[in-house]
């Protein structure tokens, strides 16, 4: 009986450290990729443009939070309505401080929400809504009372991935239907019990409200309301001029949805035990595509391998292809030691020849990636899959896309490794040595003191 209560004590307490050492490097890694600007504010980023207003064009606000917003959710339907050129399209956030995306991707504002309220003179036509973690309530709640503001039918409310949840929080849901990201719906239904939760629809559409699944699915859902607005002819012109493969998603939104699987568990081990993970640097430079950012942003930062660094050749902001200002947090010249250096675009060679040069000739000597210079007839995200699996490995490419809702899997082809050695080799380690340890001291006070009984 004292050898099973024994064996026991020793699974017990080796779950216990592999999961205590597990947990204390998932913290850290959603902590790093949720960091906010800390660096000294530019002077300059008083003197920012925003694009110009015109008052015969309907009005989009997509929102940042106080804290820190969803960088695909952001980035993508904010350059989706711009390049329709018939909306006038700002980034909104409760001040004018420098705002945060997920993957350490900073933006300065265009308006706070009480001046975009007084320019249009009634509020945005549209706004959208990323997904914004309600960390800190005080925060947190001048987003919140703007959608209340603004939530009456003659605004089109359209919330990305997790924005449901934002939207949700405002109770302006209640009675309708919505969809959300695979991974957090059910969390959803248990804790919005008022609102009809979709799992097998890539958006829905309920009244003024408009919400996605996840991530991809809101380029979907941003399509919709422009086809509706603007007519299908725009809106298959955005979606070519992107590369995007699956416009039938626009027209029929059904799918078959996504569930949690076993493999899914290297998301998890990648954040938890890649501590060695990779620094891969990101050139922000003027004209840069905001797609484009998006694929970098959210292909390698959120993968749990990656640590992903902005970077540029002046402390100004950089403005992108469509005026969202930016605000590297590194200059060239005090940038950290860099695993890689990733350009974005397929023009970048010439686009950022500039800034190219000053990187090469004084940014170090970390390899340089140009993650989109040889497909520019691909969508922005699948080069960045391919090259994750072959940094990575397989497994970790194939959850990206899944995390992402990509459903045109035939597109990309991935090569690499079939799976993280590191991330599955670590806790094994751990294990082993927690029980060599257990073994030990069994040995040198437990059983001598039974012994000497």
């Amino acid at each position: 009986m004292k050898k099973v209560w024994r064996f026991i004590a020793y699974v017990c307490v080796t779950i216990l450290v592999v999961g205590g050492t597990g947990g204390i490097g998932y913290m850290s890694t959603m902590q790093e990729s949720m960091s906010v600007y800390d660096k000294p504010v530019p002077a300059s980023i008083q003197n920012v443009q925003a694009p110009a207003y015109d008052s015969n064009k309907p009005t989009v606000a997509v929102m940042l939070a106080n804290e820190v917003t969803e960088v695909f959710d952001f980035l993508v339907p904010y350059e989706m309505f711009s390049m329709t050129g018939s909306y006038n399209v700002y980034a909104a956030a409760p001040d004018k401080n420098v705002k945060s995306l997920t993957g350490g991707l900073d933006i300065v504002p265009h308006y706070t929400f009480d001046e975009l309220d007084q320019l249009t003179g009634k509020g945005p036509d549209i706004i959208v809504i990323p997904f914004m973690p309600i960390l800190d309530e005080a925060k947190y709640k001048p987003v919140r009372d703007w959608i209340r503001k603004h939530s009456g039918k003659e605004t089109t409310l359209l919330s990305i991935c997790n924005g449901a949840e934002n939207l949700a929080d405002t109770g302006v849901l209640d009675g309708k239907s919505a969809a959300t990201h695979w991974g957090d719906i059910s969390r959803l239904e248990k804790k919005y019990t008022e609102v009809t939760w979709k799992r097998d629809q890539r958006y829905v559409a309920d009244g003024n409200l408009v919400s996605s699944a996840g991530l991809t699915s809101g380029i979907d859902a941003t399509l919709y309301v422009i086809s509706r607005q603007m007519g299908e002819p725009t809106a298959k012109k955005v979606a070519k001029e992107m590369n995007y493969p699956s416009y039938h998603f626009v027209q029929h939104p059904q799918m078959e949805p996504f569930t949690a699987g076993l493999s899914d568990v290297v998301y998890i081990l990648n954040n938890a035990f890649q501590w060695s993970k990779k620094k891969d640097g990101i050139l922000l430079y003027n004209g840069a595509d905001e797609l484009m950012l998006s694929s970098a942003f959210d292909t390698y930062g959120a993968s749990g391998t990656t640590t992903t660094i902005t970077v540029s050749s002046k402390r100004d902001p950089v403005v992108t292809r469509h005026g969202l200002n930016l605000v590297a947090r590194y200059q060239i010249a005090d940038a950290p030691k860099l695993d890689r250096m990733i350009f974005v675009g397929p023009n970048v060679k010439t686009v950022a020849a500039g800034d190219i040069q000053n990187w090469t000739e004084n940014g170090g000597g970390a390899e340089q990636l140009y993650l989109h210079t040889d497909s520019p007839e691909r969508f922005a995200m699948e080069p960045a899959f391919e090259d994750l699996a072959r940094q990575e490995d397989i497994l970790t490419a194939k959850f990206a896309a899944k995390r992402l809702e990509y459903r045109a899997t035939g597109h990309f082809k991935l090569e690499g490794a079939p799976f993280s050695y590191e991330a599955f080799g670590i806790p094994i380690g751990v294990s082993m040595l927690s029980l060599f340890v257990l073994y030990l001291a069994d040995r040198r006070f437990l059983r001598r003191k039974n012994i000497s009984k």
